[in-house]
């Protein structure tokens, strides 16, 4: 434990979401009574917004005391229009572990299936685990909330958005699948987007030489989460749901390993029009890299087409093929490196030369 002698108040308790709800000034008396503690913990922070005002004013009362607040989500903080520290705090995102950071326990194959969220890989039934996170989310958040009207079409959304990962975006089509209007797709988008649940990729386009796609891509934060939400059928194949896995597994590294460097880098994606995609472009002053993933045990060189295509675009960029086999290969240019091996070499500040 980083902090074994904090002050922690848990805000998931109800005793304790009671207790600060009814008066938030209490924290004053609270903090005032540990003043030998040097670092105080509110897990949960969302649920009782106005503890930010008195924490505000702590943090210029105490200015040796270190004050750590973590929630879930920022949606509620955002819609109450509460003091959020600006400037006198850091905002820090934990993501689901690197395989660096589990070192030996990492296994790919399991990552791939269950994801690397903490609270599922210390479950006995990672299944079960995966199931409870997600009903959690729609009770405790979005319902307990009052996120939405209809939970039971926000868990029709869910379901259908789940197609979408790591795929274009298409508003319109998922709102007729959900039988819902776009404008309510585009509000759940935004929750999940709040909740820490989904985000974004954009098109990379700087300097661009070909017409490309303007639409944004869709992942889930966690390929584990991924595969909890995908329905599965007769007609769903395992290589489908494994692809999308899989890219959204080393995504998930990439982000971590780009907030923990200090965000020195942007995360893209590169399609054309015309149909030539490459998965992940990272751009930035020390690293411009083109990244194709492909969910097979070989490289062929006809998998390597749009990085070719992207390296004829950009010849600054180095570029990467990650794919399920155990060879480092070099194919014209290109290095090819087994997913595991990219996966538990990538640590902050690493170098791709």
């Amino acid at each position: 434990m980083a902090f074994p002698h904090a002050l922690t108040i848990d805000l998931l308790s109800q005793e304790e979401y009671r207790y600060y709800l009814a008066r938030p000034d209490r924290l004053r008396e609270t903090v005032a009574g540990n003043d030998k503690t040097q670092t105080v913990i509110i897990d949960e922070i969302q649920r009782v917004p106005d503890l930010l005002s008195v924490i505000h004013q702590l943090i210029e009362v105490y200015p040796a005391k270190q004050f750590i607040m973590t929630g879930s989500s920022a949606r509620k903080l955002r819609r109450a229009g509460v003091d959020l520290l600006g400037g006198r705090a850091l905002l820090l995102n934990c993501h689901p572990f690197m395989a660096a950071e589990l070192g030996d326990d990492f296994q790919f194959m399991d990552a791939l299936r269950f994801g690397t969220v903490p609270l599922v890989l210390d479950a006995a039934d990672r299944e079960a685990q995966i199931r409870s996170y997600i009903t959690l989310y729609l009770r405790e958040e979005v319902q307990a909330e009052g996120m939405v009207r209809n939970v039971g079409s926000f868990a029709r959304f869910l379901e259908a958005i789940s197609f979408s990962h790591g795929n274009l975006l298409n508003v319109a089509e998922v709102a007729r699948e959900c039988e819902v209007s776009r404008k309510t797709v585009e509000g759940y988008v935004e929750i999940l987007t709040d909740l820490l649940i989904s985000f974004s990729l954009p098109v990379f386009a700087k300097r661009a030489k070909r017409q490309l796609v303007k639409h944004n891509k869709f992942y889930f934060f966690d390929a584990g989460v991924y595969r909890g939400i995908r329905p599965r059928g007769p007609i769903d194949t395992p290589s489908e749901i494994d692809g999308a896995a899989l890219e959204g597994l080393i995504l998930q590294h990439l982000r971590a390993w780009n907030e923990y460097d200090g965000n020195r880098h942007g995360l893209y994606f590169w399609r054309t029009k015309s149909g030539s995609e490459v998965d992940f472009i990272v751009y930035g002053e020390a690293c411009f890299l083109a990244i194709e993933v492909k969910n097979s045990e070989r490289i062929d060189r006809s998998d390597l087409r749009s990085l070719k295509a992207f390296g004829e675009d950009y010849p600054e960029s180095r570029r990467l093929a990650l794919y399920r086999g155990s060879r480092r290969l070099m194919i014209e240019g290109i290095s090819c490196i087994p997913c595991d091996d990219f996966l538990r070499d990538l640590t902050p500040g690493c170098s791709f030369d």
